[in-house]
């Protein structure tokens, strides 16, 4: 039985994660696979924003960094357009 609790929590956690505020921040961990919608690396990321073609990051706190959910959204978007 507690099994089954256990399982129940795990499927709300990984596809309550997968999906996207509708609006505010979200954290890298909330951006990249296997949690995010965005498969790339750290360092793909990192690169792709100096390159960019990921959005620019907004600095919360001198050590939190998060992204506007719509510069994300638009992201994702633009991606599906293209294929």
């Amino acid at each position: 039985m507690a099994l089954q609790r256990d399982d129940a929590r795990l499927k709300t956690f990984s596809s309550a994660a997968t999906e996207l505020p509708p609006t505010g921040f979200v954290r890298l961990p909330g951006i990249l696979a296997p949690i995010g919608p965005i498969p790339v690396s750290k360092s793909t990321w990192w690169a792709g924003i100096k390159d960019g073609r990921y959005p620019k990051p907004v600095k919360l706190g001198p050590r939190i960094t998060a992204w506007r959910v719509e510069d994300i959204r638009r992201l994702i978007a633009g991606a599906a357009n293209d294929c």
